[in-house]
């Protein structure tokens, strides 16, 4: 096998665990808290995981109180102007960003991880509350998955 091969399969069993590990009944403790970025700290937040793939404007790292930075899970620029925030697309969007999830195994892990050990709020700096990769990641987690 060549190297791009064993690549893909190894990527492909990374995948195929995640979905495992989402479908054994552990939906319940995958869900997490969203948060715009710009919001203030507060205790009960846990795990404060940024999930957009640029770092937002006008907002200095220490005011964010981010504990890690997760670009990779964030949709990929061409789906996020493609989708630019419009309901009608919603659907479409969601369906799009949940396969970029299902081809980043790292990223979904790293996540998981976080959110298997302790509270995790999902923080984002779109202005649109319900039509953003955030909420679409969070309803990602929390449903069964095929």
């Amino acid at each position: 096998m060549t190297r791009a091969a064993d690549r893909h399969v190894l990527d492909e069993v990374r995948r195929s665990t995640l979905r495992n590990q989402l479908r054994e009944g552990q939906q319940d403790r995958m869900a997490a808290r969203l948060k715009r970025v710009y919001a203030p700290a507060e205790p009960g937040d846990g795990c404060r995981i940024l999930v957009d793939r640029l770092w937002p404007r006008g907002l200095a790292r220490e005011r964010a109180r981010v504990n890690l930075w997760l670009k990779d899970i964030a949709p990929s620029n061409e789906l996020r102007n493609w989708f630019s925030h419009d309901p009608k697309r919603w659907r479409s969007f969601c369906i799009k960003y949940f396969r970029e999830i299902d081809s980043r195994p790292d990223a979904l892990g790293e996540l998981l991880k976080h959110l298997r050990n302790r509270p995790v709020t999902l923080l984002y700096a779109a202005r649109e509350e319900r039509y953003n990769h955030a909420v679409a990641l969070n309803e990602y987690l929390s449903s069964p998955r095929k």
